[in-house]
């Protein structure tokens, strides 16, 4: 059975993640889609807007056959940890091939451009750092560096998400020597980061969120931007929980960890550096909400995104000890949920994965699989009392969903 692999969020699966899925799998002509998911925080430096379970199962009713998490390790991190953590997944599990979205659509702009930075590599090292040091942010120095070399109007645009994200991807391959071949499609109609509709049938995850939460019911305006099992289970979720998940619903659990850590303990968080925990309580103390707070802390030195995933660091009382110094790879392989499909390729080869495949936390005892627990916890913490118990549970006992 031949697999191909995706490293998704599907927050929350769209028309675009259904065409992206199937223009994979022709691509591929692979018998079997793996996708390899973010928990409940996400790369952004955001909560999900339903939980991983929730998600799993739009991935498998829209036709994702196995889907692996996302350790919070890699997932609540910059695009290089991010493509290292997931690329050594997919090939853990046997995949032949990965297939992303991009802006760019063409395969050898990619290799192309992989080729030109390595050999610009010194020069391009040096302009980063001048940038840096003129405060501007790390991803903008990186931008403004490339365009700096000489050329550099031939090569991939890294100014764009989807590109920087296949990029990483691409060199994750080559540094882990994986034999996975990468495959790209071109990204359809809506941006990355588009916040409004920009089409009749697919429009970005940003601007659907941005809709839920405009409307009271999440519905109405959305229903031509998802498939059907989106849809539905987004009401479900609400209905069962009350709300939805966004930074706001979290802002007095990250106000109440901020006011009472002391500047020595929020150095010991991972991402806090550079005097940035003095900025942190300074803010803290007069915001009234999560926007405002963010407004407060933004510099052009650090990114939105950037400092989101500190706040979800601080969040989850994630310290450097725990993060930093870890292998660039993952150590296990948390498997969400399944296909008849998915199941019947799993049994074929589970026993050639690389790594240990986890079904139930409870049976499982890895010292960095913690870190996904607690994060479990703090996403619990906005739901209703007897719900947020269950989902504690859940992280424990649930076993995988099984999709027939």
């Amino acid at each position: 059975m031949r697999a191909v692999g995706l490293i998704v969020e599907y927050n929350p699966f769209h028309n675009g993640h259904a065409h992206h899925l199937k223009a994979s799998k022709e691509a591929a002509k692979a018998d079997v889609v793996i996708a390899v998911m973010s928990g409940n925080f996400l790369q952004r430096g955001e909560p999900a807007l339903v939980s991983k379970w929730y998600r799993t199962r739009m991935a498998l009713l829209n036709g994702v056959d196995i889907v692996i998490e996302l350790p919070y390790r890699f997932a609540v991190q910059k695009a290089e940890t991010f493509a290292n953590g997931a690329v050594s997944i997919l090939d853990a599990v046997g995949c032949e091939s990965l297939c992303f979205g991009s802006e760019s659509g063409d395969l050898s702009a990619f290799y192309q451009t992989i080729d030109f930075l390595e050999g610009q590599q010194t020069r391009f090292d040096d302009h980063i750092k001048r940038f840096i040091d003129t405060g501007v942010s790390y991803p903008k120095a990186v931008s403004l560096s490339f365009r700096q070399l000489p050329d550099s109007e031939r090569y991939l645009d890294l100014a764009k998400p989807n590109n920087i994200l296949g990029f990483q991807y691409i060199k994750a391959i080559n540094q882990q020597k994986s034999s996975i071949k990468a495959l790209t499609v071109p990204r359809k109609n809506a941006d990355y980061h588009d916040e409004n509709f920009a089409s009749e049938t697919i429009a970005s995850a940003t601007s659907i969120r941005k809709a839920i939460f405009s409307n009271e019911d999440g519905k109405s305006e959305i229903d031509q931007y998802v498939p059907e099992p989106t849809n539905q289970l987004l009401q479900q979720y609400l209905h069962e929980n009350q709300a939805f998940h966004q930074w706001e619903n979290y802002w007095s659990f990250l106000q109440f960890r901020l006011i009472h850590s002391s500047p020595e303990e929020l150095r010991e968080i991972y991402e806090v550096e550079e005097g940035l925990e003095h900025r942190l309580l300074s803010a803290a103390l007069v915001s009234n909400n999560f926007q405002e707070f963010m407004k407060k802390i933004k510099t052009k030195r650090y990114t939105w995104t950037r400092l989101q995933r500190l706040c979800v660091h601080i969040l989850t009382n994630t310290k450097k000890a725990e993060m930093d110094g870890n292998s660039e790879k993952a150590s296990y392989l948390r498997l969400l949920g399944m296909t008849t499909i998915g199941k019947a390729y799993l049994n074929k080869r589970k026993k050639e994965f690389s790594l240990p495949l986890v079904s139930k936390l409870s049976s499982f005892k890895e010292k960095e699989i913690l870190l996904d627990v607690k994060a479990a916890r703090v996403y619990s913490l906005v739901i209703p009392n007897q719900l947020k118990n269950e989902m504690i549970k859940q992280e424990y006992k649930q076993p995988p969903i099984l999709v027939e």
